[in-house]
Formats: C-alpha cells, sequence, structure tokens
C-alpha cells in the first residue's frame, strides 16, 4: 500500500501526475480549484485542496461509475462522501487529508475518467 500524507500545497501537482496520464487531458482552474478535463470539455475531477463549502479539509470530487457512490460511501463513510452540486449525479467525494493511498486516488481516478470518456479515448487507454 502507497499510504502517505502530502503536504496540501502538493495535492493539485500529485493529482495532476496521475491525471495527465490519461489520453487527451488538460487541467485549468474551474470554479477557483484545479480541475481535469477531457478534450478540453467534460470534466471528471476536481481537487479542493484547501476545503470547499461545508468540507473544510482537502478533498477530490470524482465522476464515478452508477451505483459507485452508493457503495464506496457504505464501505468508507470517513473517506468518501457526497460532493455538494455534484452528488445527485452520482460523483463522489474523497477526503485527502490524513494518510493517503495513493493506488486506490489514482483508481478512482481512473475511474471517474472511464465515466466520462468518449470510447474512442477509452481504447486509447487500454491499448496503452
Amino acid at each position: 500500500m502507497t499510504e502517505h500524507t502530502v503536504a496540501i500545497d502538493d495535492l493539485p501537482t500529485r493529482i495532476d501526475a496521475i491525471c495527465a496520464a490519461f489520453p487527451e487531458v488538460t487541467r485549468r482552474p474551474s470554479h477557483g480549484a484545479p480541475t481535469w478535463f477531457i478534450r478540453d470539455k467534460k470534466t471528471f475531477v476536481t481537487c479542493w485542496w484547501q476545503g470547499h463549502h461545508d468540507h473544510e479539509f482537502p478533498h477530490l470530487w470524482c465522476a464515478a461509475p452508477a451505483g459507485a457512490q452508493e457503495a464506496l460511501v457504505a464501505a468508507d463513510p470517513v473517506r468518501y462522501f457526497r460532493p455538494p452540486y455534484v452528488g445527485h449525479r452520482g460523483w463522489i467525494g474523497v477526503r485527502l487529508d490524513g494518510p493517503v493511498d495513493w493506488a486506490e486516488i489514482a483508481e478512482v481516478c481512473e475511474e471517474a475518467y472511464r465515466a466520462v470518456a468518449p470510447r474512442t479515448l477509452l481504447a486509447k487507454l487500454d491499448s496503452a
């Protein structure tokens, strides 16, 4: 397990290293937070590294496949939560305070990418 704490200011860089590995991904601010887009249009991950609204801890909002939000929140309600604004669409919130399993975060980011990306980019990802 690759579990450890990362300095808050380094979180966007760490998430960028994960998300930049996916085909046709760009990063730019959205609503004041580093956000990763597919083909510069579709959001799949946002990093609130200094907290957001009632969640005053660093966290991600990630797109997720159907049913994942409920399963993850039920399995680990300390780490996962239903984020505001996008939670009703099945997105998940992931806390990044304390020890973080970066292999697990990479999986969550890949699932977010897969939930949003078109088939042509999924084929590129799978062939890499």
